[in-house]
Parts: structure tokens; sequence; C-alpha cells
């Protein structure tokens, strides 16, 4: 990670002709926000002086007290490279109160905390590797998105039939500018959908690097006349986007879920870890999974995991052990979307896995066969439980929860379900077209 200055950021800026400044930070949605100023500006704001109205953001405060200040983290310090007239500095920010101290509803600050506790028990990282999915439609006329895709490709498919070959090279290009190692860019499994993996970083990061990498594929998707959606599960009928959370911890150098003489190489930690994460993942499916579409993915017979296990060898339980070991010994967390809240996802994956950790969870035997096509007494006979089925049962199972709780804070945890709830409900009352095809002429 590049350590950047307040002197250095200002010759940078001044050197690279930057002209504008995008103060960035995160609702609690996962809704990037920002405020742009211009660069005459650029002083004030990291000495932490540019104040905005939290009022208008989405779970953040009242109107009686909105004033809220953005400090910014000089380490994310980057020029937008799709800008190339008048450019563009962005800095991502933790968000403060008027008297100094971090507003406790920010997502930012909520990774923090976490990672605060994961370091009281000797932790040193949170190493986190995400794989976030999205689709390419094409637009019309307008610019707006239409329902037809930009391609029939599908698996690893290359050009001509992968026509959105460009476009990937593109962005991979230009987030590799950005400072993004990129490890891998294909095409998935369903027809217009794509994959580009980076490199795994410490959690903060990680989770910066998810909002960062959103912004630029929608962004340079509209240069090449397309709309990229992370919506979970844009069609009926195939697979949807993951977000599969690859993650493990280290103490200094060394990666605390190794242990060569076990009979896979997982040690006590990664055990305990991976028990937590297994024993409150309905509870926090809420946050992995926050979107009334997130529940049409999760359903057997795509890829997605449904069910509440672990396995070293297959891929339709919900965590799955990757085959590298040594240093890249991880779990992969398996149910998470690209609709979740980085920031808070990584939250309370972290906070299950260190409950787990600290109570000595016992970790259940492995799943090793296809989870998917189990009937309903194998499930229950190897006690496998099933993920949320809709919206409405990941919040009253969140509301239940104290880990989540805790790891949320009342603030976020109280605002969030209201929004949420807000969005079952319309959901719930709405008239869909099926409903309509289904019963207009036959009733």
């Amino acid at each position: 990670m590049l350590s950047y200055s307040k002197e250095d950021i200002m010759r940078i800026a001044k050197e690279e002709n930057v002209r504008f400044i995008r103060l960035q930070f995160t609702d609690l949605l996962g809704t990037i926000k920002n405020v742009e100023i211009p660069v005459s500006q650029l002083e004030k704001a990291l000495d932490n002086k540019m104040m905005f109205d939290g009022s208008s953001i989405e779970g953040y405060v009242r109107i009686e007290e909105s004033d809220m200040y953005l400090y910014p983290d000089l380490e994310t310090w980057v020029i937008f490279p799709w800008v190339t007239e008048g450019r563009v500095g962005r800095l991502i920010c933790d968000v403060y109160m008027p008297d100094g101290t971090p507003f406790e509803g920010c997502p930012r600050g909520i990774l923090k905390r976490a990672l605060k506790e994961a370091e009281e028990l000797g932790y040193t990282a949170m190493n986190v590797g995400p794989e976030p999915e999205f689709f390419l439609f094409k637009t019309d006329e307008k610019g707006n998105p239409t329902m037809e895709l930009n391609d029939q490709g599908g698996y690893f498919d290359l050009a001509p039939t992968d026509l959105g070959e460009n476009c990937r090279r593109e962005i991979v290009l230009q987030l590799e500018e950005m400072g993004f190692e990129i490890e891998a860019s294909h095409h998935e499994v369903a027809p217009g959908q794509h994959e580009i993996d980076f490199k795994y970083a410490k959690a903060i990061k990680a989770a910066d690097q998810i909002q960062t990498f959103k912004l630029a594929v929608k962004t340079i998707a509209r240069h090449h006349g397309l709309h990229a959606t992370f919506m979970p599960k844009p069609l009926y009928g195939v697979s949807g986007s993951g977000m599969h959370c690859n993650q493990s911890l280290f103490k200094g150098k060394v990666n605390a879920f190794v242990d060569e003489n076990d009979s896979i190489g997982l040690s006590k930690d990664a055990r305990h870890y991976m028990a937590g994460i297994l024993k409150h993942a309905r509870a926090y499916a809420a946050i992995t999974n926050p979107t009334v579409n997130s529940y049409k993915r999760l359903v057997p017979g795509y890829e997605a995991p449904c069910y509440v296990a672990w396995s070293s060898s297959n891929r339709s339980p919900m965590v799955r052990i990757p085959a590298s070991r040594g240093l890249s010994t991880r779990i992969e967390v398996r149910n998470p979307d690209p609709s979740a809240n980085p920031y808070l996802a990584l939250a309370v994956m972290l906070k299950a896995g260190l409950d787990g950790i600290k109570n000595e969870l016992p970790l259940a035997a492995p799943i090793d066969r296809n989870i998917y096509i189990m009937t309903e007494e194998e499930l229950i006979e190897e006690g496998i439980p099933s993920l949320p089925a809709n919206l409405k049962e990941s919040l009253d199972e969140m509301l239940r929860s104290e880990l989540v709780a805790d790891a949320l804070g009342e603030h976020a945890l109280t605002h969030f379900y209201e929004l949420k709830a807000i969005e079952w409900d319309m959901f719930r009352t709405q008239v869909h077209q099926w409903e309509r095809d289904q019963y207009i002429s036959l009733y």
C-alpha cells in the first residue's frame, strides 16, 4: 500500500493538474456518496475541516444534528484515470462528529471497531480476497439500461462469444493504473456475466477496493455503451452474481489459519473461526445479502449456497476451503453478494469468526456430498440448516442476534432495520407481473 503525506498529495495534485477532489464515503446501504470540492479546498479537506449535511444521507442523523465532518484517509488517494480533462482526485473518508469523535454509524468505522477486537485478541490483520461478479446489459438511445445482454457467452468463453471482453480489458487496465493488482478476468457462467479478481488486502483496504471497483466498472461500462449491474439476480433461470469473500487472520507475518500437522492444514483458530461463521450465518444474512433480490440468488441449482455447511472438496456448501496452503490458507465464504455494504459485511463476518475463536466453538463435520440433491430428511439428519428464504426472515433473525447488534451498534442496527423493513413492505404489497401473468385470465 502506498503511503502519502499531506504534502505528497498537494504536490501530486499540482503536478497532475488535478482540478477537483471527490471526498468519498459510504452510506448505510452501501451506496457511494461524495462531496466534490475544487482543488483550492484540498488543504482544508486534508486538515479534516470539510463539513457536510449528514441528515441528507440514508441511515445517518436527524436534521437537528446534521453537521458532520469528513476525515480523509491519505492512503486512499488516487486520480481517476477515466477523467482526462479537468482531472479528478479521490480520497475515501471516515465520518466524524463536530466534537471530534467518530460517528458510530459510519460503515468504515464499524469495520474498524471489529478489527480493534481482533487486534485485542492478538491478530494484526484480517486479509480479504473478494470476488464480486456483475452483468453487462446494453443501453438504449437515452443511455438507460435495457434487459438485452451484451453477449451469450458462458464460463471462460472468449471473443467473439464474449463481447464484453474489450470492456473488461479496459476495466482491468484502468484498475491497474489506480493501484489494483489484478489476478484474473473472465466471463462467468451466465450470459452477460463477468468476474474480475484482484489480490487480497487487509480488510479496510479490501472494502475500499470493492467500492472503487464498483465505481470503475459502472463508469467504464458506460463508456462502452453498456450498463454494469451488481444486482444479485437480474435474470430468471441463470446464475446470479455473488461476492465470495476469501478471508484469513494473521499474527504479524504468520497466517493464523495454518497448521501443517492438521489433516487438511487448518489450525484450531481456523476451525473455530469457521464454526463462528456457520453458527451466526442466518443472523448476519441480512447484512451479507441485504436486498429482496438477494434471495432470488440463494436457491438450489445455480451454484449459489443455500445451506449452512462447509467442505474442502465441493462448492455446494456455504463455506469452502480453497486448495492453496501455506500463506494462502483461507476460508471462502460464498453467500455474500455484491449488493452488500462491504464494510458492514466484513464486520459481521469477522465478529462471527472471532466469537467462534473466543468461545472455542466446535466445528461440525464437513459435508462433501452435493447438498443440492440431498432430500429434506437427509438435510435434517445431517443437521444442515438453510439460509433465510427471504429478506423478512433475515431481518427477523438479525434482530434476535446479540452478535450482530454488537457488531453494528445500536444506531446502525436501528436505521438499517428501518430502511430494510420499508423495502420489504414495498415489495410485499406490490403486484408483480408474474402474478398478472398467472392469475388475471385464470380468475
